[in-house]
């Protein structure tokens, strides 16, 4: 929270510059279901610690612990600086009619275009973490069991629904034929030979995510699982092939435990069909080839990268979380929470006196003054401690 000095040039080498982190004010953090705990107090936190108030409006859809946020936060945090507010999109919406200093949501890139919508009826800045289609491409040259393994945990991590997770593979036609046999080894080896009575597979959160998500297992050809029980809300950890790029399965982010496998025939394929498509939240490249990884990460856009991994990233706060184009603006998690919830105010002292050394910047102007206005301004700058 530290004001911050700045650099200086030649006409303000007697000034104090520094920056002074500011709060907004009135914060509104719309948050989802899927994380309902992280992805309402990680915001939060960050928001009062820049000093702002905040108005919270956790996801109706968990239900459980809604409720418990509700009735827990107002036992720990000073409910003078925060409020709860319960309730469905009609709720929201009513919310959103309100001015606010600034929105923070997490959600659908639907969701994103009505929220951000409303802030500028009044000029509200947001930060919208939104989701999106995060592509997986797998090159020949790498070993199959490590990708599987790799891949099969963070897509089926909570039964698929993180907006992080990989949600389709890009690779060749051989690589499927090896890659498929290790994704069920690495599958049985997970949830067991009966992946619904596995105690580490989640479950869909409702009837619809459930209803939507089964119609999707009908794209393709089911290669490994397919099963679903509607009693128990349940998706086995499902892989599809022959799948096609018109088919809805890659019209939309799946959010559930199934994984398209789409061939392509190299890097530079595989590339251009991510490149024609939104940019998406996260993007990921298997290759025991540096020139493989960084071919990926250098001809492509997207909020995050892992070359051989995961969203592990997610878990540091050293760098942070957010998205580009279509999966989203702004960014959070650590320190930058904080700097997203703070508005940088640029601030400088002058000395109230010394006016004969400012005389030299006043009209009228001659050459020299001109030259010397242009030299003194594009100086190199020091730095006020």
């Amino acid at each position: 929270m530290k004001d911050e000095p700045g650099s200086t040039n030649l006409f303000t080498k007697l000034d104090s510059v520094f920056i002074r982190k500011e709060p907004f004010g009135l914060v509104l953090i719309i948050a989802p279901w899927n994380y309902p705990v992280n992805l309402v107090l990680v915001p939060l936190v960050g928001a009062l610690a820049a000093g702002n108030c905040v108005v919270l409006k956790p996801s109706e859809i968990s239900q459980g612990t809604e409720k418990v946020l509700a009735e827990v936060l107002p036992q720990y945090l000073d409910q003078s600086c925060f409020a709860v507010v319960l309730g469905g999109p009609q709720e929201t919406g009513q919310l959103l009619e309100h001015k606010f200093d600034y929105i923070f949501f997490t959600g659908s890139p639907r969701v994103g275009r009505i929220v951000m919508t409303a802030a500028a009826k009044h000029l509200t800045p947001v930060t919208l973490e939104l989701g999106g289609k995060n592509p997986c491409y797998v090159d020949d040259n790498c070993d199959p069991q490590t990708v599987a393994n790799r891949v099969a945990w963070f897509r089926y991590f909570n039964a698929g629904q993180t907006c992080v997770a990989p949600d389709y593979v890009l690779c060749s036609p051989e690589m499927q034929e090896r890659l498929l046999p290790a994704l069920q080894s690495t599958i049985t080896r997970f949830y067991g030979d009966d992946p619904q009575s596995s105690p580490n597979l989640g479950r869909i959160i409702n009837q619809k995510q459930f209803q939507r998500l089964r119609a999707l297992l009908g794209c393709g050809r089911v290669a490994i699982g397919g099963q679903s029980d509607e009693s128990d809300r349940y998706i086995a950890p499902t892989v599809l092939v022959d799948v096609q790029e018109t088919e809805p399965v890659m019209q939309e982010e799946i959010f559930g435990p199934i994984l398209p496998i789409l061939n392509v025939w190299s890097v530079d394929e595989a590339i251009e069909f991510i490149n024609r498509r939104e940019k998406p939240l996260a993007l990921y490249a298997f290759s025991n080839s540096s020139q493989v990884v960084n071919q990926m990460l250098e001809r492509t856009s997207s909020g995050g990268f892992a070359g051989n991994d995961g969203f592990l990233y997610v878990s540091l706060l050293s760098v942070p979380l957010g998205g580009v184009g279509h999966s989203g603006m702004g960014r959070y998690h650590g320190k930058f929470t904080f700097d997203t919830f703070s508005h940088h105010r640029t601030c400088m002292f002058a000395p109230s006196g010394l006016e004969k050394l400012k005389e030299i910047r006043y009209p009228p102007y001659a050459d020299w003054n001109q030259q010397l206005l242009r030299w003194g301004m594009g100086s190199k700058s020091c730095t006020l401690l």
